[in-house]
């Protein structure tokens, strides 16, 4: 199951279904059938991706209506075999409400790079075998920095220009 299905999201789906894995996901909009059927993912409600994903994955923007997205009458939801997976930003997630949900044995596990009170790890998680944790460093190669760089400045420019700006936050 994958929360957001923006460009991350769209590329885990590839991957998920050159695995063999059935896609779903939830957005703030469904994308067309075209698209969807493109990335061979389906529009499910964010309660029915909850109960019936084995591995949930967050591409979501934290927002005021994405904060605590996931909390816990939503951890609740999921099988007690899911995995949770954020590498969004930290607030998608009542963290309490996870600690509590892992301990319990509600789900299975989580792996995250991200924290709701960054760059505090609450030290539950940190002593959890089913937790994984990283560190939010996927573009900190100088490759990954320079490409982000020209993309910025090509939109930039694309503005300037009165042209269309292909990531424009609205």
């Amino acid at each position: 199951g994958i929360i957001g299905m923006g460009r991350i999201g769209k590329e885990l789906a590839k991957r998920a279904f050159a695995c063999g894995m059935k896609v779903q996901y939830h957005n703030r909009n469904p994308l067309s059938d075209e698209i969807a059927d493109a990335y061979h993912a389906s529009y499910v409600s964010i309660e029915d991706l909850l109960k019936s994903s084995d591995v949930i994955s967050i591409h979501a923007p934290l927002t005021p209506s994405t904060k605590h997205l996931i909390n816990e009458e939503r951890l609740v939801l999921m099988k007690s075999s899911a995995f949770l997976v954020n590498t969004a930003r930290g607030g998608v997630i009542d963290q309490k409400a996870l600690v509590a949900a892992l301990q319990k044995g509600q789900i299975a596990g989580a792996a995250l790079d991200v924290f709701e009170h960054e760059p505090q790890v609450p030290p539950e998680l940190l002593e959890m075998e089913q937790v994984v944790i990283t560190p939010h460093n996927g573009t900190g190669t100088n490759e990954a920095r320079q490409a982000m760089l020209e993309e910025a400045l090509g939109y930039i420019t694309a503005f300037l220009s009165g042209q269309e700006v292909r990531a424009r936050i609205v």
